[in-house]
């Protein structure tokens, strides 16, 4: 049986409890998931004593199981019943689970906590996405969307911060398991982001499967392409501080440019919290195509930069804020490009189906990019990351060509 349609909400309306609800969530979340992971690195290799090699592997393995589950996560969303249980129950997992980190005592359980709860991260993604998509009238996904990036990227910033004054009150173990509190918080939001969508009506539950063709039928096929290059693009922040890290270093030494490279990061997700809203406004009134088109130039123009820069603050900083505007807007126009061009009955499959690609896509670029480094020069892995940027914004241009002639047409 066929979904109802959500209930109409006018568009200059569209701040409503359930997106401000989704939106506390999703900030709330990141400030309690932050702190641990903020402090991971020194539990892992202080506290615990594994060795640093210990690091890299919990964290790609978490990561690999995060793509899995948004992918398992897409099916589970599809079903309204079921976004809403596996939005509540993700946010309470990954509360716990994370804060249960710091009362670990070897490697192996941080390890086996650590990816249960990015799981359960993974899976809520496309259920949140979902419900979102249920509470505002379509002509405000963009608005909506860019409301909860915004958020997201806001609790990144706090998140650090939050673990440090955590840290000089009640040390590291205490901080972890004290990020609960702020995790909890988050599941009550989305308790009431539920409460504030449409009431569901009797309908016939649907089957749980896993639903790939209809989406690469479907009308997001032309974007896939793009968003792929896009996502092959986008390697790790970390690998951004690394490289501030190393030109810096020469004139301002290493202690210095540590300091400098980490302000420069904060500057990044600022840039990606301030730009998330007028982003989402600019797709709603002129298209997610092209919002996707602007973000994967600012990522071209930032990692070009990157490769080329020298040794001045001032241009690096523009190149960090360049990159968070390029995420900020990435992240927003996909979420609306998912909502907007597909149907209602499977778009927790798509945002599944999409969110799976960005994650094993970042994956490799981090991976293709850290070997490019090793083996060549920094400058050729971000001209390497530079390159699928550019690769973007050519298909992200051909979609919107495509669109434009459509609409002509019609």
């Amino acid at each position: 049986m066929a979904e109802p349609p959500p209930v109409a909400v006018e568009a200059d309306r569209w701040l409503v409890p359930g997106v401000r609800a989704i939106g506390a969530a999703s900030l709330l979340s990141d400030l309690g998931h932050e702190v641990p992971t903020a402090l991971l690195p020194s539990f892992l290799v202080s506290t615990i004593g594994a060795p640093a090699a210990a690091l890299g592997l919990i964290e790609g393995i978490a990561d690999g199981t995060a793509g899995v589950a948004r992918f398992v996560g897409g099916p589970l969303a599809d079903d309204p019943q079921r976004r809403r249980t596996t939005a509540i129950g993700g946010y309470v997992t990954t509360a716990v689970f994370s804060s249960a980190i710091g009362l670990a005592g070897t490697a192996l359980q941080v390890g086996i906590l650590r990816s249960l709860a990015w799981a359960a991260r993974g899976a809520r993604g496309p259920a949140r996405n979902a419900l979102l998509a249920d509470i505002v009238s379509p002509s405000a996904y963009g608005r909506a969307y860019g409301f909860e990036r915004a958020m997201d990227n806001l609790g990144a910033i706090g998140g650090p911060l939050l673990a440090l004054l955590l840290v000089a009150l009640v040390g590291i173990r205490s901080a972890i398991v004290l990020s609960f509190i702020p995790g909890a918080l988050a599941a009550i939001a989305i308790v009431a982001a539920v409460r504030a969508a449409p009431k569901l009506t009797a309908r016939e539950r649907r089957q749980l499967r896993i639903r790939v063709r209809p989406i690469l039928r479907g009308q997001l096929r032309p974007l896939l392409a793009g968003i792929g290059a896009f996502e092959l693009g986008n390697a790790a922040a970390t690998l951004l501080i690394l490289r501030a890290t190393e030109l810096l270093e020469p004139r301002h030494g290493h202690g210095a440019s540590v300091k400098i490279a980490l302000v420069l990061y904060a500057g990044y997700n600022l840039a990606a919290t301030v730009i998330a809203v007028p982003g989402g406004r600019l797709s709603d009134r002129r298209g997610s195509v092209l919002v996707l088109c602007l973000a994967a130039a600012a990522f071209a123009g930032s990692f070009a930069g990157l490769a080329l820069a020298g040794s001045s603050i001032p241009v690096i900083a523009l190149l960090f804020a360049l990159g968070g505007i390029g995420i900020g807007l990435g992240e927003t126009a996909q979420s609306a490009a998912v909502a907007t061009h597909t149907a209602a009955e499977l778009r927790g499959s798509a945002f599944g189906f999409v969110s799976a690609m960005q994650a094993f896509a970042n994956l490799a670029a981090s991976a293709i990019a850290g070997a490019l480094w090793t083996a060549i020069s920094p400058r050729a892995a971000f001209l390497y990351l530079a390159a699928w940027s550019a690769v973007a914004v050519l298909a992200f241009l051909a979609a919107l060509m495509r669109e434009r002639r459509s609409a002509h047409s019609a």
